[in-house]
Formats: structure tokens, C-alpha cells, sequence
């Protein structure tokens, strides 16, 4: 029997939520490993796929609040996973880069996961490939925005801070 479309609207709605509640769990299982936070795993994992970034950018790319990266920064710095340096190219501004030594600590914690998914993928034809691309390149960026939304103060609102 063929589903309707709000079967499948459904349907598609209860599995991103399965698969949002898996990735952030097996996220949070491999920031525990490590001994940090899943905010601080992910923007390790931007880092290391990004190369240096400034806090602005860091900001632009989670989502978060400049005063959330700034801290966020600061924690890294700390914990030993990442560090302030100067942009080659601009000495007045500053980028946070990754230990270049952490990449091989974390690269045997997500080979089985990324060997198991090798698997999945070539189940797909190239054109399913292409969709499921798609699909999950707009719906980051829907995403992002949401954050955006949520991190952003809201106008009226007390600082909670001062």
C-alpha cells in the first residue's frame, strides 16, 4: 500500500527526530571520551574541516552568541584542544585553530562509525546519493538559522549578565 504524503511528511518528521537524537547522543559519547562538552567536540570537528577561524566566523558557522564562542574559545584553549593564534595575514585579528595533535586522537574514535557508513552509502545509486546531498546540505542551513534565532538576545529582554 503507497503512503500518502502526510504519511511521509510524518514518517519524515519522526525519523529526523530519531536520527538528530542519535547523532547527538553518539556525540555526547565520544565529547565524554574526550572529556568535553558536545558544543566544544563539534567545533573541534568545524576546525579541524574549516582550518583557523576567527571568533566572528566561529559565531557565523555554529550559530552561537559571540559572548558563547568567546567562552566556548576559552574552554578549548584550557582543556588543551585548540589555540588563539595570529592571522597571517592580518596581525590585528586573531584565529582559533586546532592542535594539530588531537586530529590522531580522534581519528580511531569515529573509524568503525565512518566505516559503517561507507557500507550504508554504497546501497545508494549515485542519484540517491545526489538527493540525500541535497537534503541534508538545506536542511544544516535551516538548522544554523534556527540557532541563530535562539541564541540571538531578544529585544526588551533583561540581560541576564548585567
Amino acid at each position: 500500500m503507497e503512503r500518502s504524503r502526510g504519511e511521509l511528511l510524518v514518517e519524515l518528521g519522526e525519523a529526523g527526530r530519531v536520527h538528530s537524537n542519535a547523532a547527538v547522543m553518539y556525540h555526547a559519547a565520544i565529547s565524554a571520551r574526550m572529556g568535553l562538552t558536545p558544543v566544544e567536540e563539534k567545533t573541534l570537528d568545524l576546525l579541524q574541516r574549516s582550518g583557523a577561524l576567527s571568533a566572528g566566523e566561529l559565531g557565523e558557522r555554529t550559530g552561537l552568541a559571540p559572548a558563547s564562542v568567546s567562552g566556548l574559545v576559552d574552554r578549548l584553549e584550557r582543556k588543551g584542544f585548540a589555540r588563539r593564534v595570529k592571522d597571517p595575514h592580518d596581525r590585528r585579528r586573531t584565529n582559533v585553530e586546532i592542535d594539530p595533535s588531537i586530529e590522531a586522537r580522534l581519528a580511531p574514535l569515529f573509524a568503525p562509525f565512518a566505516a559503517r557508513l561507507a557500507g550504508l552509502y554504497a546501497e545508494y545509486s549515485d542519484a540517491d546519493l545526489a538527493v540525500i546531498l541535497d537534503f541534508l546540505h538545506r536542511s544544516a542551513g535551516i538548522q544554523r538559522e534556527a540557532t541563530r534565532a535562539l541564541t540571538e538576545p531578544v529585544a526588551g529582554a533583561e540581560d541576564p549578565e548585567g
